[in-house]
């Protein structure tokens, strides 16, 4: 699969809100994708369309059928997109309120025993495997991760992982470091010893980049902030398997037994999670040959959509890297520091950096400054599992999504050399 072609590429960025400019800043590089992507304009169309219905789901009149129809058919959006064969997908406040709820019911439905996770986790699944271990009785153990990586092999887990693991957490991307880890490979060995574990997955950073696959992980739970998917703020979605849907939660007396959703949902809401599928559709198809596109199902085409993406990102981030036209990357920058190595096949469209001698909070001003947006990542409560082993204080964050080009990244390495000339 070849990186998107400049004409599709402007095809793409024709789709997306504000591609290249900020209604406060003005013309600007969005290079601060990993904290929030770019919204389809669809998705700002269908939320102002559903915020005008006063209708709820559940009555018996026309308009509140047509709203759990929207419902139904989103949830089946996501579960091709997803590759999800069973389970059921439901909407919480956030990506951090589901995932400690998804954890908090596998805790406390499991009994003694260990939480096992890891120090590249975002502290969303580590201070809730922190607090509901405790209160479930159960010990809570971190695998500390590879700090020259940036990431987390299997081989870890599977050097801890023991018949007493009842819960495991996984982070599929870090925020951080942008480092994918092989969630697929982690599940295996988690299962090789322990089968019955509830395996849950913050997906939150690697959704954006195009491939998920639940069929293949075999995990019970999967949790994605679709803001940083292409669509809008205010809730998040989890995906929950059939063995932890029937473990007991919060629910209602006398209501559905398996029903996880607490009080009416947002029918626009999930409404944009269509928006989002019918974009990784088009995507899909306009990557597949043109032999094979009109006989395509839509798993295919989301696959294909899925690969496009990935080699647009790396295309991308290896420009930043090694240089792209006549700018020389951020590897030929002695004063230059990448997070995770400058060759690293786990990276996931996101480069995080430090300048020897210059502040990151001043790099990210400056880069400000002449419009390209990226963001600070300190040593707080967020980032300080992965920067201060490094005996790093701060760091510079650039994510990149697919929509992004590489004119846009040579724009940056231009700032860069005079930054740190």
């Amino acid at each position: 699969m070849s990186q998107i072609s400049p004409e599709l590429l402007s095809q793409v960025r024709e789709r997306f809100a504000q591609i290249d400019h900020c209604p406060v800043q003005g013309s600007r590089i969005f290079f601060e994708n990993a904290g929030g992507a770019l919204a389809l304009k669809s998705v700002a169309d269908t939320s102002r369309q559903y915020a005008e219905i006063p209708d709820n789901q559940g009555r018996d009149n026309p308009g509140s059928h047509e709203l759990v129809r929207i419902i139904n058919k989103a949830k089946e959006d996501m579960g091709v997109f997803m590759n999800a064969s069973g389970g059921q997908f439901f909407m919480g406040e956030s990506g951090t309120e589901l995932l400690f709820r998804l954890i908090m019911n596998a805790c406390l439905g499991t009994g003694p025993g260990e939480v096992l996770g890891s120090t590249l986790e975002h502290p969303a699944t580590r201070s809730a495997c922190d607090r509901w271990a405790r209160i479930a009785g159960q010990s809570h153990i971190l695998i500390e991760h590879d700090n020259a990586t940036g990431t987390i092999e299997p081989a870890a887990y599977a050097a801890r992982i023991t018949p007493e693991t009842k819960v495991a957490t996984v982070i599929h991307t870090s925020p951080v470091s942008g480092m994918g880890v092989d969630l697929a490979g982690v599940a295996t060995e988690i299962r090789k010893v322990s089968p019955e574990c509830f395996i849950i997955v913050d997906g939150i950073q690697h959704a954006a980049h195009g491939h998920i696959d639940l069929s293949e992980y075999n995990v019970d739970g999967y949790v994605i902030s679709p803001y940083k998917m292409f669509s809008r703020h205010g809730y998040g979605l989890a995906w929950i398997s059939d063995r932890l849907t029937h473990l007991p939660h919060n629910a209602l007396i006398d209501g559905p037994e398996d029903n996880w959703e607490m009080g009416t949902r947002d029918t626009g809401a999930y409404a944009t999670l269509s928006d989002v599928t019918d974009y990784m559709e088009w995507l899909g198809e306009q990557c597949l040959d043109e032999s094979v596109r009109a006989t395509a199902d839509r798993r295919t085409k989301f696959e294909a959509a899925g690969k496009a993406i990935h080699t647009q990102e790396k295309a991308l981030t290896d420009a930043m890297i090694n240089g792209v036209g006549n700018f020389p990357g951020l590897a030929a920058i002695e004063s230059v520091t990448i997070i995770g190595g400058d060759d690293n096949p786990a990276r996931e469209g996101l480069v995080s950096l430090i300048i020897d001698g210059i502040p990151s909070v001043d790099v990210v001003a400056k880069l400000n400054e002449q419009g390209i947006r990226t963001h600070l990542r300190k040593a707080d409560h967020y980032s300080n599992n992965i920067l201060t082993p490094l005996n790093m204080e701060s760091c510079v964050r650039v994510s990149m999504c697919h929509y992004n080009s590489e004119e846009e990244v040579a724009r940056f390495l231009e700032a860069m050399q005079q930054i740190t000339s």
